[in-house]
């Protein structure tokens, strides 16, 4: 519902080509942070404060902080913007009542900005404990990961996180765009951005925790960077994937158990 509880109305006939013109925007944001992070990944110099760093790891300046909040930004929206495509389709087409009442494309790309906010903010704590860690000399500035028994203790929690009751309401949230359309709609640009964020924090709150396995097998790690962003998607999209999450859960928690003792 908007904020004057009035639900969306009928959505308007959307090709495929005009569906994704209208994806065109997350598309190249998703596309130039694929290009920026493939950059950062063979040049770390390329990431701002990184040389400093990997030389002084106990020194944390602000460009070198900002430098970790630009590598987790950019990374995080590589990674998730694509797995939010079925959200965001969805709410183009949901839109397109109101676009053919002169209400314009722009909430589309609202929508697309608040969700990439919530995992800019995702992106800002993140950096915030991979400095910590660094400084306190219990992760590699060189490797990018932690030390083997908190990389074991950080799978046992992301894994324990697979059973959590609310991993698994977040995951319901977003693996069934209409209803959340239905239940969180708001008109306009600053309602497309609202319903972004909101998205984005649904998102965050299922998928944090997977995000805690770069902090073990190496924060610029290339194969499970993509290994995630597949999971994730596959989480989303496919039935019954409370049972994959579960299953999933089980093996980390077995793994970092292993790796802890």
């Amino acid at each position: 519902m908007d904020r004057a509880g009035s639900m969306p109305g009928t959505t308007a006939h959307m090709t495929p080509a005009r569906l994704a013109l209208l994806l065109g925007g997350p598309v190249a944001v998703a596309a130039a942070s694929w290009i920026y992070l493939a950059l950062m990944i063979t040049d770390m110099s390329a990431i701002p404060g990184m040389s400093a760093m990997m030389m002084s790891p106990q020194m944390f300046t602000p460009m070198q902080f900002f430098g970790l909040f630009l590598m987790w930004a950019v990374m995080m929206s590589a990674m998730m913007l694509p797995t939010a495509a079925p959200m965001i389709g969805a709410y183009a087409r949901m839109q397109g009542a109101d676009r053919a009442r002169g209400a314009g494309w722009l909430p589309v790309f609202a929508f697309s900005g608040g969700y990439v906010l919530a995992w800019a903010g995702f992106s800002l704590v993140a950096a915030g404990l991979q400095a910590g860690l660094t400084n306190l000399a219990v992760m590699s500035p060189m490797m990018m990961k932690a030390a083997t028994p908190l990389g074991g203790g950080i799978l046992v929690i992301a894994g324990l996180y697979q059973f959590s009751p609310i991993k698994h309401a977040c995951l319901r949230q977003c693996r069934t765009p209409i209803s959340f359309l239905m239940t969180q709609w708001r008109d306009g640009e600053w309602g497309a951005l609202t319903m972004g964020w909101r998205h984005g924090l649904f998102c965050v709150g299922c998928c944090w925790a997977l995000m805690g396995l770069l902090f073990v097998v190496g924060v610029m790690n290339t194969a499970w960077i993509i290994a995630i962003t597949v999971y994730v998607l596959v989480e989303k999209i496919v039935p019954s994937s409370e049972i994959l999450a579960k299953f999933v859960g089980g093996t980390m928690v077995g793994l970092g158990l292993l790796i802890s003792f």
